[in-house]
C-alpha cells in the first residue's frame, strides 16, 4: 500500500491514462480527488471506481481557470483534510503541422498544456506546505523528441515548454519538500490509440492488426506500452518510495528511443 493514507488529485480523468492512474492510487491504499470539465461522465467514472463513495470525491473544473484550480484543492482538503499529491493529466492534443494548424489552436494548446499545469501546481503549494511535502507528476511525451507520423507541433511544442517549466518548478520547490517528476510517455494502448489504429486502417485500406503491427516494429520489447504501465510508473513517483527523486524524466516507452 505505497499511497496509504496519502490523498492525490488526478486531473484530466476520462477514459485512458488519467483512469488507470485513478484505478492505481485506490488499489495503493490512497485517498482520490478526480477532475475534468464534464461533471456526468467524472461522477460516472467516480461511482465505476469506488461505488461507497468514501474514498473518492469528483470535482468538475477547468484547468485554465485559476479560481476553478483554487477550487478542486480546496475541495480535496476540505473533504479529505490535506493535498500529498498531483498527477496532471489534462491536455489538449491537437493534431497538425505548420501549415494546417490554426494558431488559435496553438494558443490553446499551450494554454491547457503548459499554463495550465503551472497554474494547477501553483494552487496546491499552500496545500502540499499544510501537508509537510508533496509530488506533482506531470507528462510529457515523446513527440518533444521524436516527431510522429501524424503531425502534432502545437501538443509537441506545449509539451516541450512543460519540461523546461517542471526543471525550474523542481528547483523552485525542492526547499518546500516538493518533488516535480516527469513521465515521457510514447504511443500508449489504450482508447486514442485505439482510435487512431482503426482511423488509419480505413485509411490506408489494411487491417487494424497491420498498422498495430507497424507500431509495435518501433519498440525492442515488442509491443505498445499500455496506458496501466505508464500508470503504474506515475504512482511510483507519487509515493515516499521515491522520495529523493525530484526534476526528473523517464522514459515509458519500451526501449523506442534506444532502438533509434
Amino acid at each position: 500500500m505505497i499511497l496509504e493514507n496519502k490523498v492525490i488529485l488526478v486531473s484530466g480523468v476520462g477514459p485512458g491514462l488519467g483512469s488507470e492512474i485513478a484505478t492505481r492510487v485506490l488499489r495503493d491504499g490512497g485517498k482520490l480527488v478526480i477532475g475534468a470539465r464534464n461533471a456526468g461522465k467524472l461522477e460516472g467514472i467516480a461511482k465505476e471506481l469506488d461505488p461507497s463513495g468514501q474514498r473518492i470525491l469528483a470535482h468538475n473544473f477547468d484547468i485554465t481557470d485559476q479560481d476553478a484550480c483554487n477550487g478542486i484543492v480546496a475541495a480535496a482538503e476540505d473533504h479529505f483534510g490535506r493535498l500529498d499529491g498531483i498527477a496532471q493529466v489534462a491536455a489538449a492534443e491537437p493534431f497538425g503541422d505548420l501549415s494546417s494548424t490554426e494558431m488559435e489552436d496553438f494558443r490553446f494548446c499551450n494554454e491547457v498544456n503548459v499554463v495550465g499545469s503551472v497554474q494547477l501546481i501553483k494552487s496546491a503549494v499552500p496545500a502540499f506546505e499544510r501537508a509537510g511535502a508533496g509530488s506533482v507528476v506531470l507528462i510529457s511525451s515523446q513527440a518533444t523528441e521524436l516527431p510522429p507520423p501524424t503531425p502534432q507541433l502545437a501538443y509537441a511544442a506545449s509539451k516541450g515548454a512543460l519540461r523546461a517549466a517542471s526543471i525550474a518548478l523542481a528547483k523552485e520547490l525542492g526547499p518546500k519538500k516538493i518533488r516535480v517528476n516527469t513521465v515521457i510517455p510514447t504511443w500508449m494502448w489504450g482508447p486514442p490509440v485505439q482510435g487512431y489504429v482503426e482511423w488509419q486502417a480505413k485509411e490506408r485500406g489494411i487491417s487494424a492488426n497491420d498498422v498495430k503491427s507497424e507500431i509495435e516494429a518501433l519498440f525492442p520489447l515488442g509491443e505498445i506500452p499500455a496506458d496501466d504501465d505508464v500508470a503504474e510508473t506515475i504512482v511510483l513517483f507519487l509515493s515516499d518510495r521515491l522520495r529523493m527523486i525530484t526534476g526528473e524524466f523517464l522514459r515509458v516507452d519500451g526501449g523506442q528511443f534506444m532502438k533509434l
